[in-house]
C-alpha cells in the first residue's frame, strides 16, 4: 500500500507544505492568509455543507451503528485528554478541558474529506457527511458544557446553557449544516442554477482551506509541554481511529461507512481546536502545537491506516 502514500496522501499535505512555504517565504502575508482562510472557513465550507447535507440521502447516511461508533470513540478520547491532562500531567482543570477537547476534535473538513475522496472516490462520501452534520455541534457541546461546569463549579445551569447555545449557533460551520437539513427535509430539491452556483464556490473549498492551513501553522511553534503534546497525538492519532475500528466491527458497519469513520477519527486535531483554547485562554500552546505536530505526524498515521483498511476492513 505504498501507493496510498503517494496517490491519497502525498497530494493532500503537498497543498498544505505550499501554503507553509508560501507563507515562510514571505510571498504570502499573515493577512493573506487570514482573509483566505475567512473565505474557506466562513463562506465556501458551509456552502460545501450546506449543499451535501441538501442533497444527502438522509436514510442511506445517518447509519446508527456508524455514528454511534465514531463519538463513543470521541467521547472516550475527550474523557482520556481531560483526565489525562489533570491526573498524569497535573495541569489544571480549565487547560485538562481544553487539552480533552484536542483529543476529540478531528480535522474531518479539510483533511478527513480529502483524504477519504482521493482514497475511494467522491462518490463515498456519504459516511463522511453525516459525521461532519453532527460532529461541531456534538464537540463543542461537550466541550462547552464541561468547561462551564468547572468554571462555574456546578453553579448557574441557566448560564451554562446560554453559553453553550451561543457558541454553537455563531458558529458558521453549524448554521450551514442546519440550512441544509432544513432543504433536506422540505422535500424541495435545491434550483439548479443556484446548485450550479454553488457547485463553482465549493470547488475551491478544500484546496484553498488547506493551503490556507499551512500558511497558518506557520505561526506556531512546537514548544514546550512536549510530553503533553505527544499524549494528544497518540490520542488523536491511534486512539480515537482504533476505538471506532473496535465499535464499528462489533456493530457490524458497513463497508463504506466504516472505512469514513476510521478515517475521519484518524485525522489530526482540527484549526477548532485552537479556536476552543483562545476561547478561554488556556492552553493554547498545547492546542496549537499539537495542531502543528499531529497534522505532520498524520501523514504516517492515516498511511498505516488506509493500509489496513484496504486489507482488513469488514
Amino acid at each position: 500500500m505504498f501507493q496510498a502514500l503517494i496517490d491519497v496522501i502525498l497530494p493532500v499535505f503537498l497543498v498544505i507544505g505550499a501554503g507553509y512555504g508560501a507563507t515562510l517565504a514571505g510571498y504570502f502575508k499573515p493577512e493573506h492568509i487570514d482573509g483566505l482562510m475567512r473565505f474557506t472557513q466562513g463562506f465556501a465550507i458551509p456552502c460545501l455543507l450546506f449543499r451535501a447535507i441538501a442533497n444527502l440521502d438522509l436514510n442511506a447516511s445517518f447509519d446508527p451503528a456508524l455514528l454511534g461508533s465514531f463519538y463513543a470513540g470521541a467521547t472516550l478520547c475527550f474523557a482520556a485528554g481531560l483526565f489525562g491532562a489533570r491526573y498524569i500531567f497535573g495541569r489544571e482543570w480549565e487547560d485538562s478541558v481544553v487539552i480533552g477537547f484536542c483529543c476529540l476534535f478531528s480535522n474531518s473538513v479539510l483533511l478527513g474529506l480529502a483524504i477519504t475522496e482521493r482514497a475511494y472516490g467522491p462518490e463515498n462520501l456519504t459516511g463522511n457527511y453525516a459525521i461532519i452534520a453532527i460532529h461541531s455541534p456534538f464537540c463543542y457541546g461537550l466541550g462547552i458544557t464541561v468547561m462551564e461546569v468547572i468554571r462555574n463549579r456546578g453553579r448557574g445551569g441557566r448560564k451554562t446553557a446560554s453559553s453553550v447555545l451561543s457558541a454553537m449557533f455563531r458558529n458558521v460551520l453549524i448554521l450551514g449544516i442546519a440550512m441544509g437539513f432544513a432543504v433536506n427535509l422540505s422535500g424541495f430539491g435545491l434550483p439548479q442554477i443556484l446548485d450550479d452556483g454553488l457547485s463553482l464556490i465549493t470547488r475551491a473549498a478544500l484546496p484553498g482551506a488547506l493551503f490556507a492551513l499551512g500558511g497558518v501553522l506557520v505561526q506556531y511553534r512546537p514548544e514546550g509541554d512536549l510530553r503533553v503534546i505527544a499524549y494528544v497525538c497518540v490520542i488523536s492519532l491511534m486512539a480515537h481511529p482504533a476505538l471506532v475500528w473496535l465499535f464499528g466491527s462489533a456493530l457490524s458497519v458497513e463497508q463504506g461507512l466504516f472505512r469514513s469513520g476510521v478515517l475521519n477519527a484518524a485525522m489530526a486535531p482540527g484549526f477548532n481546536a485552537y479556536i476552543f483554547a483562545n476561547i478561554y485562554g488556556r492552553a493554547k500552546r498545547v492546542a496549537a502545537s499539537s495542531v502543528l505536530i499531529a497534522t505532520g505526524a498524520s501523514i504516517f498515521t492515516v498511511w498505516a491506516w488506509l493500509t489496513l483498511l484496504g486489507s482488513s476492513a469488514p
